[in-house]
C-alpha cells in the first residue's frame, strides 16, 4: 500500500511540476537566473519531502509548489514592466573589457578573478586579451567577446531600456544625456516612448513602444 501511494504522488507531481514550469516560460538550463534557480531548489525539496511523507495529504506539499510559481511569475511580469525590479532580481551585465581595457573594479566587484576571465577566453578561442574589444559577463554567468577583428562591424551597445537611460553606455560611446534627449528630439521622441535603443556604428537606433503591443 505504501508503494502505491508513493508511486502514485511521483506520478502526480510528475504531471503538475510540468505543467506549472510551463507557466513559468521557456529557458535553457544554462540561462536560468538566480530567482529561476532558487524556486527550482525549493520545489526539489518541497516534492521530495512530500513523496518521502507518504501519509500526507498532497495539498501540503503541491500548495507551497503553487505559491513559489506564482511568485516567479509576478516577479518576472514586475521585472519586465520596472528596471529597477529586474536589476534587483536579475542583476545587471557587467563590462569586463572595455575597448580592449580590462576592468578590475568591476572584476573585483562581481568577484570575478583574472584565471575566470582567461578559462573563458581560452574556450572561445582567443588567445590573448589583446585580441578582445568588448568582453561582456552576462546575468546567466556567461561571458560574452568581441574580438578586435570584429570592431569594423561595430557592437551594439544598449543605451535606453523601457524608457531608462543606461549612464554607464553613455560613458563608454563618451556622449552624455544631453546629446541622447536631443537626438530622441530631432527624431520627434521622448524618452518615454522608447522600449530599446542602442548605439551602433556612429547611430542611435530606437524601437518604440507600440512596437511591444
Amino acid at each position: 500500500m505504501k508503494l502505491v501511494i508513493i508511486l502514485s504522488k511521483t506520478f502526480f507531481f510528475y504531471v503538475a511540476i510540468t505543467m506549472l514550469y510551463r507557466m513559468m516560460g521557456k529557458r535553457e538550463i544554462g540561462q536560468l537566473k538566480v530567482v529561476d534557480l532558487v524556486v527550482s531548489m525549493f520545489i526539489a525539496d518541497i516534492v521530495a519531502m512530500g513523496i518521502e511523507n507518504y501519509d500526507e495529504s498532497i495539498l501540503f506539499s503541491i500548495c507551497p509548489v503553487i505559491l513559489l510559481v506564482i511568485l516567479q511569475v509576478v516577479t518576472a511580469k514586475l521585472s519586465l514592466k520596472y528596471v529597477k525590479v529586474r536589476n534587483i532580481v536579475d542583476g545587471e551585465p557587467s563590462v569586463i573589457i572595455n575597448r580592449g581595457k580590462i576592468n578590475f573594479k568591476e572584476m573585483l566587484r562581481q568577484r570575478y578573478n583574472l584565471d575566470d576571465l582567461l578559462v573563458e577566453l581560452r574556450s572561445k578561442g582567443i588567445k590573448s586579451i589583446e585580441e578582445v574589444d568588448y568582453a561582456i559577463l552576462e546575468i546567466s554567468g556567461r561571458l560574452s567577446v568581441f574580438s578586435k577583428d570584429n570592431e569594423t562591424e561595430g557592437y551594439p551597445l544598449p543605451v535606453i531600456l523601457n524608457g531608462k537611460i543606461d549612464s554607464d553606455v553613455l560613458i563608454q560611446i563618451d556622449k552624455d544625456e544631453e546629446w541622447l534627449n536631443k537626438t530622441l528630439k530631432d527624431e520627434g521622441y521622448v524618452l518615454d516612448d522608447i522600449f530599446y535603443g542602442f548605439y551602433k556604428d556612429d547611430e542611435i537606433f530606437l524601437i518604440k513602444n507600440e512596437h511591444m503591443k
